[in-house]
């Protein structure tokens, strides 16, 4: 089976989508932040009544927060994106990459019918679930990884 085929098959469900932290409506941008550091995370998924209303992203904190210290203490309402674009759990792993690809997205978030968050596909995801099928094609380790030069190169 080829890679296309295999990541058609495959459904969105079988990545590991648990990289994300989840903050209510209203949280301030540093309180989403601090969020996030301790979540090891470069994404919050912002939830009103257990629904998602938006995401609060890496990308957000760089274009709209860097150069605008005082909007740390602002809602992540102000900053975020509102009703983001999500999939389901039973979306292929490969149309949800595509839609990634296609609408320049870092993050997808994972909404079961229900509108509970069932989680975050990232690139990363894909890639370790192509790691794990296809290890020696996809990781492509040198013969001796842990020989290193006795010398400096160069001049």
């Amino acid at each position: 089976m080829s890679l296309k085929d295999e990541l058609m098959s495959e459904r969105v469900s079988h990545l590991d989508l648990s990289k994300f932290c989840q903050i209510p409506k209203g949280t301030a941008v540093r309180a989403a932040l601090s969020e996030m550091r301790q979540n090891k995370t470069n994404v919050c998924l912002v939830t009103e009544g257990g629904s998602l209303v938006g995401i609060f992203t890496e990308r957000d904190v760089l274009t709209k927060v860097a150069a605008t210290p005082e909007n740390l203490d602002v809602s992540v309402d102000d900053i975020m994106t509102a009703n983001p674009i999500t999939v389901t759990p039973d979306t292929s792993a490969a149309d949800a990459l595509w839609l990634m690809d296609d609408k320049q997205f870092r993050n997808l978030p994972v909404v079961g019918r229900d509108g509970k968050i069932k989680g975050n596909m990232t690139h990363q995801a894909v890639i370790s679930f192509l790691a794990a099928r296809y290890p020696v094609e996809v990781l492509n380790r040198p013969p001796n990884p842990d020989l290193y030069p006795r010398k400096q190169e160069g001049g």
